[in-house]
């Protein structure tokens, strides 16, 4: 049974910083390309970050770019999102997501298929 828990969400201040981790229980974590969404009070889920399994290479939403980092370690079947200088905006239950295939287009949510329960964020102003 696939699994995948976040956890380090939190309350903190403008300006402050959380990592967030996500550990995948069930899945073959090294073939997984791993996705972080975010989805506000009224808003659509929307994309944050994604590392590619293999080379490891990332993307990252304009908005986050600059503060946010995403890496991953397979031998803890682990992603993290470190997130810095947080503002209001980034204020949302955060979510991890995986998949096996191959897609160019990271920032699609239907392009993952398993999928965590989330970790609220929010930044206090």
């Amino acid at each position: 049974q696939v699994q995948l828990v976040e956890s380090g969400g939190g309350l903190v201040q403008t300006g402050g910083s959380l990592r967030l981790s996500c550990v995948g229980s069930g899945v073959i974590f090294s073939g997984s390309t791993m996705g972080w969404f975010r989805q506000a009070p009224g808003k659509e889920r929307e994309f944050v970050a994604a590392i590619r399994r293999g080379a490891g290479t990332t993307d990252y939403t304009d908005s986050v770019k600059g503060r946010f980092t995403l890496s991953r370690d397979n031998a803890k079947n682990t992603v993290y999102l470190q997130m810095n200088s947080l503002k209001p905006e980034d204020t949302a239950v955060y979510y991890c997501a995986s998949t096996y295939n191959y897609y160019n287009d990271l920032r699609m949510s239907s392009h993952y298929y398993y999928w965590g329960q989330g970790t609220q964020v929010t930044v206090s102003s």
